[in-house]
C-alpha cells in the first residue's frame, strides 16, 4: 500500500492484526449499542483487507504499550462531479482507556495524509445523530455535517426483492 509519512503511534495493520481489528470492531458495535450486530468472521476481514481482492484498509492506533487500542476501516470512493477518488471512512475507533489521548485525531490526521499523498479530493464518513462526543470532535477539528444529505440503505427483504422482483 502506497502511504505517506504517518502520525507517531499510527501504522496500517497487518494479516496478524485481524484478531485485534475484529475485536475493535465489536467493541465499536457494543459503544454504539448493537452488541449483537457483528457478524463478520476473521476470514471475512482477512480477506477483506489482504485478500486478493481487497476493499479495504486499515490503519492502527497504538498504545503506549505498542498494541493496537485504535483502528480505522475505510475504502477508496469517487466523485462523479470531482473526478477523482476520495476515501470513505467506515468506522473509527479508539479503546475507552485511550480516549482524549490524541490518538482518534491522529488517525484522522493519517487518512488526511493519504487523501493528499494520492491525489484525491475527500475524506468523509457518517456519525450516528446520538453520538455527541465524536460530532464535538468532528466540529472541533473542522469537519462538516452534510445537512441536506439523508444516507439510504438496502439491505434484507427490501434487497432482494428488488434484485429479483420474481422471487
Amino acid at each position: 500500500m502506497d502511504l505517506p509519512e504517518l502520525p507517531d503511534r499510527i501504522r496500517a495493520a497487518t494479516p496478524d492484526d485481524v484478531p485485534a481489528v475484529l475485536r475493535m470492531i465489536r467493541d465499536l458495535a457494543t459503544y454504539e449499542r448493537e452488541p449483537d450486530a457483528v457478524h463478520t468472521t476473521e476470514e471475512q476481514l482477512h480477506a477483506a483487507l489482504f485478500g486478493p481482492d481487497a476493499v479495504a484498509s486499515a490503519l492502527l492506533a497504538l498504545g503506549d504499550d505498542g498494541s493496537p487500542v485504535g483502528f480505522a476501516v475505510w475504502y477508496r470512493s469517487f466523485s462523479t462531479w470531482e473526478g477523482v477518488p476520495g476515501i470513505y471512512l467506515e468506522d473509527l475507533f479508539v479503546s475507552e482507556t485511550a480516549r482524549g489521548s490524541g490518538l482518534g485525531r491522529a488517525l484522522l490526521a493519517a487518512l488526511a495524509r493519504i487523501v493528499e499523498h494520492r491525489g484525491f479530493r475527500r475524506l468523509e464518513w457518517a456519525v450516528l445523530r446520538w453520538n455527541t462526543p465524536s460530532i464535538e470532535f468532528y466540529d472541533a477539528i473542522g469537519g462538516r455535517p452534510l445537512d441536506d444529505w439523508l444516507t439510504y440503505r438496502l439491505d434484507g427483504e427490501a434487497l432482494v426483492a428488488i434484485a429479483d422482483p420474481d422471487s
